[in-house]
């Protein structure tokens, strides 16, 4: 009791502080969205100036004796530089206190490896400059809630939530004449807190190693314009204490210290440039801007959410199409390579297909930065594609844009490619990469490199903990993961080219993928969101054919992250990868940018439901992140193909298999060494295991589907996978993963597949695995596999799907572990005379198998009860096969085998006699009956 009267106290304490501060009275939403910009604006806080006044009058130095020695620049706010860089004060007019003006985060020069490159765009938000005495704050206004303007709920928004306020500034001077404030920006820019977040950033990436020195950090160039400010800071880094536990940084000359620069922008928000925000629909996959109306009391959702696009006005409104009077344009930077530029260009122009569905030609334009550019590429007022150099990239390409969480309307953007997209034909897959990642047993491979799927014991995830939150904050924003996946994709495809018997389509291969990746990213700065669902779009029979890839597309959104498209064998190979947006890209375009006429966003509803409900059609299915990570949809991933995945992918791995047969045939080159050889098997290894997981995901499996009610030819939402296709599954698994004859290689090749010995900076020897650990790589895709299929989470899907489906209609718990057990214990259920020894590939899945439901039966893991009680009696029958095995071919069985064999007999007997811990009532006895 005492202690509830104490918060109450504390809490109208605080109260009665912020209701004196101004808090979020500024922030009442009027009812006219076009006036919405202007108003919050206009309206100001009045309580800190009276705060001031109550303060009484400081002496501050003179205006002018402080900036002597400074070079002005005009601009939004005028700025004053000393010649040593050290000082950048900024003068604020006092009209131009307590308004919104947008800050533009990039960091402009980078490690070279990492997260850490140039071009990379680490936060925008809304900030205020806000007087408080003699002092000046920074402030990120908080408009996340806000009400109708007059509507008294609005008065509760002042006591109810906080703006942030990050900094305070002193006031160095006030100008006699203008009243102007003058600060020093080294407080808010090149401080230990920095604005930038930095040395949080190289926590997350680097470990507690480095912290910034003030000594070293300047200020660089900076530009005022009338519209916007660009400063760049250069920060430098010191090494903290002991760096032997340190992360290494081969890409500087001494690790002990570093320099990193940011670019910063601050932009005036225009308040009347006649924007109309756009309302959202889950069906349609774009960014949002989203906040909570505490004036709507009408509606169940109280939120409002506003897609984010550009502002596109046609010139001739009345026109079925019409060029738009301010294009969206892009700069091609000056760093890209000249033999990639056109194909950068085609993949910018790739969207103008879209926006004609949407009512607007031209409405995308490309400009080439010369040479002699005196502007910076994050210059808030060009849009850039950039090209980053590095040692070794997280990302191959990224795609942020910068946007008025006000109105969703987007204001600048900068793609980011990595100079390694093409380098990385010659990528070094020493050690397959999966081999040091947790054994989570996700059914995404990019779940597992990103974070977004739980997994691995507490170790793992601790040791993962700060880099996957670093890459899952960056991924939901800024695209940030199309990584390892993606390099493996292009690296397979580039495989499959050198390996086949024309390979004069390699220039074709390489610009296609860069077409592909540039049109991806430029999509995501028009606001589109991921559709995993878009590589859905043909059948496996119909990829080939350039007649339907070149006009309809090869997959129905470029959004989706898609699969290099391998021809099987007897095909001729049509498009690798996309070369036309897909239909799904036009629809989505269509929704976001064709103009309504209405001049509100309520006004709309009607106009965008006639596009929306169009959703049903297959073409425009839609799946995003979070379905990929949380549901098991087998058409719903990252790298897949065409509409019958299970097919596709059985074709890949035998297409892997045909390159793992001719690369001896064209490697080593005659005076090279063996790495490369290793690192291709280790490529096409990676691409054979990602198949088989797409095949998994069909077993418990279901599709989803964003149909709404009253839609044409609307779905269900869930459609459990039919279970004939479960079963071919289950086939499938057995003949590509676990039959004996699934991964079997000459011994010739195995003893050539040699590690590079280079040892310098950038390139180290492995200390491990130097010959290749083919029995660990094989049982480690297997164990992956199994343990995916008998995790808790698709056992209990099966079960569940049981009640979801007509009798008869689904894939049962006996099935499943009666499959397994017969295709994992072939040789024990169906031994075959000519050859009863067991392979030490196959004794060590059989381990595998009977682990886990030896742990199932001891409580050792969790599992549905019906999946105990299955366990115990699988293993009860392969305890008595065993037996009647090592009765009936004891003496013929070689060592290995008998020994296996015998071990595991004993083992299942064991486990079903021991005692289980019964919780109030003692020890229960392991055998049934007994």
């Amino acid at each position: 009791m005492k202690q509830s009267k104490l918060w109450v106290l504390l809490g109208l304490f605080v109260l009665s502080i912020f209701l004196g501060s101004g808090g979020l009275a500024n922030f009442l939403v009027p009812p006219s969205h076009a006036r919405m910009v202007e108003e919050i604006q206009q309206q100001s806080p009045k309580t800190p100036q009276n705060f001031a006044a109550a303060r009484g009058k400081q002496d501050f130095p003179p205006f002018e004796e402080i900036v002597k020695n400074a070079e002005k620049q005009e601009g939004l706010f005028p700025l004053y530089q000393t010649q040593d860089k050290g000082k950048l004060y900024l003068e604020i007019p006092p009209d131009r206190l307590d308004r919104d003006y947008l800050c533009i985060i990039t960091l402009s020069r980078g490690l070279g490896e990492g997260f850490l490159l140039n071009g990379l765009s680490l936060d925008n938000f809304l900030f205020r400059f806000r007087r408080v005495g003699d002092k000046v704050q920074f402030v990120l206004p908080n408009i996340n809630f806000r009400a109708d303007a007059g509507d008294p709920v609005g008065r509760s928004l002042v006591s109810s939530f906080s703006d942030s306020v990050l900094y305070v500034l002193d006031i160095q001077s006030i100008h006699p004449e203008r009243q102007s404030l003058l600060v020093d920006l080294s407080d808010l820019l090149l401080s230990g807190d920095d604005l930038a977040g930095l040395s949080q950033l190289l926590s997350s990436v680097l470990g507690n190693s480095y912290v910034l020195d003030g000594d070293k950090s300047y200020f660089g160039e900076t530009q005022a314009f009338p519209l916007n400010l660009e400063i760049e800071a250069i920060y430098g880094f010191s090494a903290k204490g002991n760096l032997d536990s340190a992360i290494e940084l081969p890409t500087v000359p001494d690790r002990r210290a570093f320099n990193l620069a940011i670019h910063y922008s601050f932009s005036e928000l225009s308040a009347n440039n006649g924007y109309v925000p756009r309302l959202a629909d889950e069906r349609v996959g774009y960014f949002i801007s989203a906040y909570k109306d505490l004036s709507n009391n009408r509606d169940p959702e109280p939120f409002v959410r506003y897609i984010q696009r550009w502002q596109l006005e046609a010139t001739q409104p009345d026109a079925d199409i019409s060029t738009p009077k301010q294009p969206i344009v892009f700069w091609i930077e000056n760093t890209v390579p000249l033999e990639y530029r056109q194909a950068v260009r085609d993949g910018i122009l790739m969207w103008n297909a879209a926006f004609e569905q949407a009512g607007f030609k031209e409405a995308i334009a490309v400009q080439q930065m010369p040479d002699d550019a005196t502007w910076d590429p994050a210059d808030v007022r060009y849009n850039t594609i950039r090209w980053s150099s590095s040692l070794d990239a997280a990302f191959l390409g990224i795609g942020p844009s910068h946007v008025n969480p006000l109105t969703g309307q987007i204001l600048d953007a900068d793609i980011v490619i990595d100079a390694n997209v093409v380098r990385s034909l010659r990528e070094d897959y020493q050690d397959w990469v999966t081999l040091n990642q947790p054994d989570t047993g996700t059914s995404s491979l990019l779940g597992s490199l990103c974070g977004k799927e739980d997994g691995g014991n507490s170790e793992e995830r601790a040791e993962w903990g700060a880099t996957r939150s670093l890459a899952a904050r960056l991924v939901e924003r800024d695209d940030l993961c199309f990584g390892f996946d993606a390099k493996q994709q292009f690296n397979v495809g580039a495989i499959a080219q050198e390996l086949s018997s024309d390979s004069a389509d390699l220039d074709k291969y390489i610009n296609q993928f860069i077409r592909y990746l540039v049109a991806h990213e430029v999509g995501h700065t028009l606001g589109l969101r991921h559709n995993f669902h878009g590589s859905t779009l043909l059948m496996p029979q119909q990829l080939n054919d350039t007649s339907l890839t070149q006009t309809q597309g090869l997959v129905s959104s470029v959004m989706d992250y898609v699969g290099v498209n391998l021809a099987p064998q007897g095909v001729q190979q049509g498009d690798y990868f996309p070369i036309v947006v897909g239909p799904y890209d036009r629809w989505a375009v269509e929704y976001g940018y064709k103009p309504s006429g209405a001049n509100l966003p309520e006004l709309e509803r009607r106009f965008l439901e006639e596009i929306a409900r169009r959703s049903s059609q297959s073409e425009l299915d839609y799946a995003t992140d979070e379905d990929v990570f949380g549901f098991l949809d087998p058409q719903v991933n990252t790298f897949d193909l065409s509409a019958d995945v299970l097919l596709y992918a059985q074709w890949q791995m035998d297409n892997a298999k045909v390159m793992w047969e001719r690369l001896p045939q064209r490697y080593p080159k005659a005076g090279e060494g063996y790495s490369e050889m290793r690192g291709k098997f280790n490529a096409i290894f990676s691409y054979y295991f990602q198949q088989a997981i797409f095949v998994s995901n069909y077993i418990g499996g279901s599709y989803f589907n964003r149909d709404r009610p009253g839609n044409p030819n609307a779905r269900l939402p869930f459609e459990p996978v039919p279970v004939e296709k479960q079963r071919e599954a289950l086939t499938v698994m057995q003949k590509y993963v676990f039959s004996p004859e699934a991964l079997n290689f000459p011994p010739e090749l195995l003893n050539q597949l040699a590690p590079s010995r280079w040892n310098h900076w950038g390139a180290s020897p492995s200390s491990v695995n130097l010959d290749y650990p083919i029995l660990d790589n094989i049982l480690l895709l297997q164990r992956r596999i199994l343990r995916s299929l008998l995790s808790e989470e698709r056992l209990q899907r099966l079960r569940n799907l049981e009640l979801k489906t007509e009798p008869e209609g689904a894939l049962t718990l006996p099935e499943l572990f009666e499959t397994l057990q017969e295709g994992i214990w072939t040789e024990v259920w169906q031994p075959r005379e000519e050859n009863l020894n067991i392979s030490s590939i196959r004794r060590a899945i059989q381990r595998e198998y009977l682990d886990m439901l030896v742990k199932m039966v001891l409580r050792r893991s969790r599992v549905p009860e019906d999946a105990r009680t299955l366990a115990w009696y699988q293993l009860d029958r392969l305890e008595e096969r065993i037996d009647e095995t090592l009765g009936r071919y004891g003496e013929e069985l070689d060592a290995y085998s008998s020994a296996h064999l015998a071990e595991s007999r004993d083992r299942i007997a064991k486990a079903l006699d021991a005692p289980l811990e019964s919780k109030g009532r003692g020890k229960a006895k392991g055998r049934m009956g007994e």
